[in-house]
């Protein structure tokens, strides 16, 4: 995941996204770089436009969020009404020295 936040910030700079200047970010950040996974994302970014896959990125989790947004309060809802049912009324309990000796 870091070498994807690598090359975004190397695309963001305008600079070219190859192995070494990813490489060189994740080492100036102190994270140990893979290789392998260097050579497979530089290869699957060859050609493609890295603006185009950030707003189609960006697109798709809005309106997922939206949809779950009336979903999450249904269940907060439902969660406070078990609270108030389930609450059952506290016993006066005695104050004073009558509580030491019940």
């Amino acid at each position: 995941m870091e070498s994807v936040y690598a090359a975004l910030l190397l695309h963001k700079a305008a600079k070219k996204i190859d192995e070494k200047g990813i490489e060189n970010v994740l080492t100036a950040a102190g994270v140990e770089v893979d290789k392998n996974q260097l050579k497979a994302l530089v290869a699957g970014l060859e050609g493609k436009n890295i603006d185009e896959m950030i707003a189609s990125a960006s697109a798709a989790p809005v309106a997922a969020a939206a949809s779950a947004a009336p979903a999450a309060k249904g269940k907060k809802g439902k969660k406070k009404e078990k609270k108030k049912k389930e609450e059952k009324p506290k016993e006066e309990e005695p104050e004073g020295l009558g509580a030491l000796f019940g």
